[in-house]
């Protein structure tokens, strides 16, 4: 059995209209909300031994945000994961050595979603679970966990069981975790 962690980066700055979409850096209430998402991966003892992670800014500095690890996992830039479509985020995904237990994806949208969406059953599945909040949206800082049976290969929406769906509004809003989760 493994698991599978997708996470879509902190809330980033707009501020500077000559800077590049790839240079964008996380703004205060990115950095903020990352935080508190790395502190609710510890607490709820989520800890992946490799992050592939989107090449740019924003992702780079969300990741750094949710340190410091239980274990410190094996991070892995990746131009490809830049603005990726779903398609191309299962394959990366599906490239996993299954001798690794615990992959966390940290990208964008609307490819995150779209993945998000498609291996938990899809809109009309999610909307009769008590995840239907994802069939909205995935939000920036959000983070989905799945449990997957079988090899990273075959990974499909028949192989992924969605376990939590968290974001930083969540945790902000003072609500229990455990009603979330």
């Amino acid at each position: 059995m493994h698991q599978l962690l997708l996470m879509r980066h902190a809330k980033s700055l707009w501020d500077d209209p000559t800077q590049t979409d790839h240079a964008r850096p996380l703004n205060e209430r990115g950095k903020l909300a990352a935080a508190a998402m790395g502190r609710a991966l510890r607490d709820l003892g989520l800890s992946p031994d490799i992050v592939l992670v989107s090449s740019s800014r924003r992702t780079l500095q969300t990741l750094e945000a949710l340190s410091p690890w239980d274990e410190t996992p094996l991070f892995e830039p990746m131009d490809a994961l830049y603005l990726a479509s779903a398609p191309t985020l299962l394959q990366v995904i599906r490239g996993v050595t299954d001798t690794v237990r615990s992959v966390m994806l940290l990208g964008h949208n609307p490819g995150m979603h779209d993945l998000a969406v498609e291996l938990a059953g899809g809109e009309a599945s999610l909307r009769n679970s008590r995840h239907h909040r994802l069939v909205d949206g995935f939000p920036t800082g959000a983070l989905v966990e799945y449990t997957v049976i079988g090899p990273w290969t075959g990974l499909t929406e028949q192989t992924a069981q969605i376990q939590r769906f968290l974001t930083p509004r969540d945790l902000s809003e003072g609500s229990k975790m455990s009603s979330k989760i």
